[in-house]
C-alpha cells in the first residue's frame, strides 16, 4: 500500500469485466475521462460517467487507479460499473461516446417480486437475502452471518423491487446494502458513529476546504427543550415530562428562559409500557430532538477512504477540532491527483 501522504505516479485503467466470472477480460485503452460517485443515500449506492472514443455496448467496467511509488506498481479498485451509451457525437475525425454508468444494485431495481411474494415466519432474514441476489443480481454477494429470525410473514408490497425488498429485509436484521470496488454485493452491520473508529485522519494539511457547507437538519430555534408523552390504553394513563435545564445547553429552558414544549399523544412502545418505560421514551425523544446533524464537504487527494467510514476532521480553518464524522458521499475524478469531493456527516448535542 503506498504512502497516501506523499508524491507518486499516477494513472488509471479501464477493463471489461465478464458477467459471469467477474474477472477482468479486455482492457480499454480510449476511455478519455471517467468520474465515479458513491452515495449511501443513493438508491443503487452510486453512478458513474465515463467517456469514451467509440461504440461500446452495455457491458460491466471495472476502474483501476495505478500507483507508482519507489518503484513499486499497484492496481487499486475504484469501482465496478454496468454501462449503457445514452449519447454520441461525431466531429468527422472520431465518434465520442458518453456512458452512463451504475452499480450492480440497478439489476436488482429492474425486477420485482411477485404479487404475493412472501417470506415466512421464522426463516432466517440473512441467508434468505443472499439467496434471493444471489437468484436475481449477476454480482457475487457475500453472505453474512446472522441467525435473526423473522418475527412475522415478511410480505413484498405491490411497487417493491428486489431492491426496496432486501433493504427492507435485511434491515430487520439490524443490517445494510452496501459494494465493494469489485463490486461484490455485501452486507454491513448498522453502526452508531460512536462506535467506530476514524480510519483516516483529515486536516489542514492534508486536503483543502472548498466550502465550509455546513447544514443543520432541524430549525434550532424549534427544537424543544421539554418533551411530554402521554400514553393510554383504556386500562392504563401514564404521562411523563422530560425537561433540557442543562446551563451548557443553548437550547434548554435555562439558555432561553422560556419552555418549548412537544406533546406526544401516541408514543411507539412494545406490548403494555410501564410508567417507567414511558419516562425514559420522553428522555430519550429528548435527546434526539436535542441532537443537530452538520454535513461538512471538503476535497483531498485519494486514499483508501469509503461511504460508512469514520473519518477524523481537525480543521482549524473551520474552527473544527477532532470532530468523528461518518462518510457519506464522494465524488472521484479520475484525472491528476484523483481528487476526490467528499462529504461527511457528524452530530452535536445542543
Amino acid at each position: 500500500m503506498p504512502d497516501w501522504t506523499k508524491t507518486m505516479e499516477q494513472d488509471f485503467e479501464y477493463y471489461i469485466v465478464d458477467p459471469n466470472t467477474w474477472r477482468d477480460t479486455e482492457r480499454l485503452k480510449n476511455v478519455k475521462a471517467c468520474t465515479i460517485n458513491r452515495d449511501i443515500s443513493a438508491e443503487t449506492l452510486g453512478s458513474a460517467t465515463i467517456d469514451i472514443n467509440g461504440m461500446l455496448g452495455e457491458c460491466y467496467i471495472r476502474v483501476y487507479l495505478i500507483t507508482i511509488q519507489g518503484g513499486l506498481r499497484e492496481r487499486h479498485v475504484l469501482g465496478t460499473f454496468l454501462v449503457q451509451t445514452p449519447t454520441s457525437k461525431y466531429d468527422g475525425k472520431v465518434q465520442s461516446v458518453s456512458l452512463d454508468a451504475y452499480t450492480p444494485l440497478l439489476e436488482l431495481k429492474e425486477k420485482s417480486p411477485p404479487l404475493g411474494y412472501a417470506l415466512f415466519k421464522d426463516e432466517n432474514v440473512m441467508t434468505n437475502a443472499f439467496q434471493i441476489i444471489r437468484e436475481q443480481a449477476r454480482a457475487p454477494v457475500v453472505k453474512a452471518q446472522c441467525v435473526q429470525k423473522l418475527c412475522t410473514d415478511f410480505v413484498a408490497n405491490i411497487d417493491d423491487t428486489w431492491l426496496t425488498y432486501i433493504r427492507d429485509l435485511v434491515s430487520y436484521a439490524n443490517y445494510e446494502l452496501d459494494l465493494d470496488e469489485n463490486g461484490r454485493i455485501i452486507f454491513q452491520p448498522k453502526t452508531n458513529i460512536a462506535a467506530l473508529q476514524p480510519v483516516h485522519t483529515f486536516d489542514d494539511g492534508n486536503s483543502s476546504i472548498l466550502y465550509p457547507e455546513i447544514s443543520i437538519d432541524y430549525d434550532i430555534y424549534n427544537i424543544p427543550n421539554v418533551i411530554e408523552a402521554i400514553y393510554s390504553d383504556g386500562n392504563h394513563n401514564y404521562s411523563a415530562k422530560a425537561v433540557n435545564d442543562n446551563p451548557n445547553s443553548i437550547v434548554s429552558t435555562v439558555s432561553r428562559g422560556r419552555e418549548i414544549l412537544l406533546r406526544i399523544t401516541n408514543p411507539e412502545l412494545p406490548g403494555n409500557p410501564t410508567k417507567r418505560q414511558v419516562q425514559e421514551y420522553a428522555e430519550q425523544k429528548l435527546a434526539e430532538a436535542s441532537t443537530v446533524e452538520y454535513i461538512v464537504s471538503y476535497t483531498h487527494g485519494y486514499c483508501p477512504v469509503r461511504p460508512r467510514d469514520c473519518v477524523r476532521l481537525n480543521y482549524a480553518k473551520a474552527n473544527m477540532s477532532n470532530i468523528k464524522a461518518k462518510v457519506i458521499s464522494q465524488t472521484i475524478k479520475c484525472e491528476a491527483g484523483c481528487p476526490v469531493t467528499e462529504k461527511a456527516a457528524y452530530s452535536a448535542k445542543l
